[in-house]
């Protein structure tokens, strides 16, 4: 038997779009360092990158999304700047939402009985998807619950693809205490 504190579940997160990635722990750091900085070279020195690295990491994520994720100028006597767009901040947003979640889920045992939906009955409740409105990151879910009440949920557009949600599917709200998951218990092939 293997002792339960020789070794732990581990992961790693990314964004992708369309199967292409866009984001992980490095451009998390990346991201995070160009915001804090409000300049390319100095969030390259602070994370000990290359300043060529860096502005080929972000036009390379620009070319992905084909929209800029951050936003420089030049200047003049005190230099230039950079800063985060909207979609940039939001990428960075989501990346350490999920893998925040991700973190917690990996510590929390109780999680780990709860695979395959073995879920204490006041956690869940049965409902039909009323609505499926994707974004570009996350997506919001509109489940109408059995007992007269409508949740709704943010989800990331990837979980709606992955669990194939539609609107007229029969789904479980799955409550937590800071937000609610959607589970859909999986199609027999």
């Amino acid at each position: 038997m293997i002792a339960k504190d020789k070794h732990k579940p581990m992961c790693k997160v990314w964004l992708e779009i369309k199967g292409k990635p866009i984001l992980g722990k490095g451009g998390a750091e990346i991201l995070g360092a160009i915001q804090e900085e409000k300049s390319i070279s100095k969030a390259a020195k602070k994370i000990g990158m290359s300043y060529r690295y860096v502005w080929n990491y972000v036009t390379k994520i620009e070319k992905t999304l084909r929209e800029p994720i951050v936003q420089t100028h030049r200047g003049g006597r005190k230099g230039g700047g950079a800063k985060l767009t909207m979609l940039g901040k939001s990428l960075l947003k989501e990346y350490k939402r999920v893998e925040g979640h991700v973190g917690e889920i990996l510590v929390d045992e109780d999680y780990w009985e709860a695979v395959g939906l073995k879920l204490s009955a006041r956690n869940r409740l049965k409902g039909v998807v009323k609505e499926v409105e994707k974004g570009v990151v996350s997506a919001k879910i509109r489940i109408r619950i059995n007992t007269p009440a409508v949740v709704t949920a943010l989800i990331s557009q990837e979980a709606v693809e992955e669990l194939d949600i539609k609107t007229g599917n029969n789904v479980e709200a799955v409550i937590k205490a800071t937000e609610v998951m959607v589970a859909k218990e999986r199609e027999q092939v």
